[in-house]
């Protein structure tokens, strides 16, 4: 990316647009009594997606933006568990009988350090309460420092197929700057014992920005994590924001690299994953091209969820946990954050919504425009408005702010066709903000554009 990109656009805040509008436009109007309703009123003949946040971990990790808290015994777990069993109980007497589960994902936090028992308990739970597809998608998130051999013979038992696996830097300079120690060695094991046991799809998550990281040593992560043969890799910016997340106070903000360095650290490792056989996808993620994501991409069926890209076509999104944030076809639904409110929410009313959004039908065409442009970084408005019955002009953002970004060769509007460059790819978020009406351009609640 041109140097005079990155001193113009380095201090812009966007959403990472995985919702539009943004979770901090949620608000107290949609409340547990919406989401009943809403849930009441979901087509028998819809397909499901389940996410289960389980909010634990070990250790904190000073990088982390995830609602996580640290654990010494297993005793909130199992109160979480239980808390867990029944807001699934109550969402399920909720929905009509009918809508099967295509998708399920565990997140965190670490969802491998659930007791073992307690994670089997959980997934004969859902097979309980909701009709999953014999060939739904399973997938989960693991810290490889803390996988068990008994939790990776109880996720090849209940029938996982995909494992996402943190990694973030392969450095050790880097992960004694973010406390995360974790050797080559015990990721490759980790790998190792998966696919041993049958669960074939393996993601790896890096992270590029990070304290004390150098364009060498993001290279040579991606040459490590390669070497594991993984069907897919994410590569994401480490978003500094110690207002909102105060562990992360303890980085020391002069090992940061700055805006110059971040977009040399990425365009590095994007050119050596792809040298190495891998297509890019989206703006951030990375698949062998025979991998369904990649498939995906090709055919222009790419999504973009809370989980960032996939290839879950779901009508609806149900969210279970503190924090978890659900999409239903009438708008967002978000659960109570802290966990012990969350836990007393449960205990009271078996639902625990604490805010979230009803969409207009503004709302959901300039979603479907930000979804095509995050996805595809292309997206034809007169097409999208003509399936909202409505007109391109109606859609069209500022002229002059439009004409800004074309004149910095960062979008291009061909007749109704609206296109992203390649190499303006990393700013794909600030074209998508062209298009959002929700967006204090002051507010600083968003991570930053570069």
């Amino acid at each position: 990316m041109r140097p005079d990109l990155v001193a113009k656009y380095r201090h812009q805040r966007v959403p990472r647009y995985t919702s539009y509008p943004a979770s901090p436009h949620f608000t107290d109007a949609v409340t547990a009594d919406t989401y009943r309703q809403w849930l009441r009123e979901t087509d028998p003949g819809s397909s499901l997606s389940l996410y289960l946040h389980l909010p634990f971990c070990k250790s904190m990790c000073w990088y982390c933006g995830c609602h996580t808290s640290v654990v010494r015994h297993e005793d909130p777990i199992w109160s979480y568990l239980a808390a867990l069993s029944t807001e699934l109980r109550s969402v399920a007497a909720l929905l009509p009988d009918g809508p099967v589960v295509r998708h399920v994902h565990f997140g965190g936090g670490t969802p491998t350090l659930l007791p073992v028992q307690g994670f089997r308990a959980l997934m004969a739970e859902l097979r309980t309460r909701f009709r999953i597809a014999p060939d739904a998608e399973i997938a989960i998130e693991i810290d490889p420092r803390t996988l068990s051999a008994d939790m990776v013979e109880a996720l090849a038992d209940v029938g996982v197929t995909r494992a996402s696996l943190g990694v973030q830097s392969f450095d050790p300079d880097v992960q004694a700057a973010i406390n995360r120690i974790q050797p080559f060695g015990m990721t490759e094991n980790a790998v190792t014992s998966l696919r041993a046991a049958g669960i074939q799809g393996i993601n790896l998550d890096l992270i590029y920005g990070l304290p004390r990281q150098s364009v060498a040593s993001c290279v040579e992560t991606v040459r490590q994590a390669i070497s594991l043969n993984p069907d897919r890799l994410s590569i994401f910016g480490y978003a500094h924001m110690p207002g909102f997340k105060a562990h992360q106070n303890r980085i020391d903000i002069e090992t940061l690299p700055d805006a110059d360095e971040r977009v040399a650290q990425l365009r590095a490792m994007e050119m050596a994953v792809m040298a190495l056989g891998y297509d890019r996808i989206g703006m951030d993620h990375f698949a062998r091209p025979d991998d369904a994501i990649a498939i995906a991409a090709e055919q222009g069926t790419l999504r973009r969820n809370f989980q960032g890209y996939t290839t879950d076509e779901s009508d609806m999104l149900l969210a279970f946990g503190a924090s978890a944030i659900g999409k239903l076809p009438q708008g967002y639904v978000a659960n109570i954050l802290a966990l012990p409110a969350y836990l007393k929410a449960i205990e009271a009313d078996g639902l625990a919504t604490a805010r979230g959004y009803r969409m207009s039908l503004d709302d959901k065409l300039r979603a479907t425009v930000i979804e095509a442009l995050m996805c595809r970084f292309d997206v034809d408005l007169a097409k999208v408005a003509a399936a909202f019955d409505t007109t391109q002009e109606a859609i069209m953002p500022d002229a002059r702010a439009l004409a800004d970004l074309a004149g910095d060769g960062v979008a291009h509007l061909h007749g109704t066709r609206l296109v992203v460059p390649d190499a303006a790819r990393p700013l794909v978020r600030s074209v998508a903000a062209l298009f959002d009406r929700h967006l204090d351009p002051d507010g600083g609640r968003h991570s930053k554009a570069i």
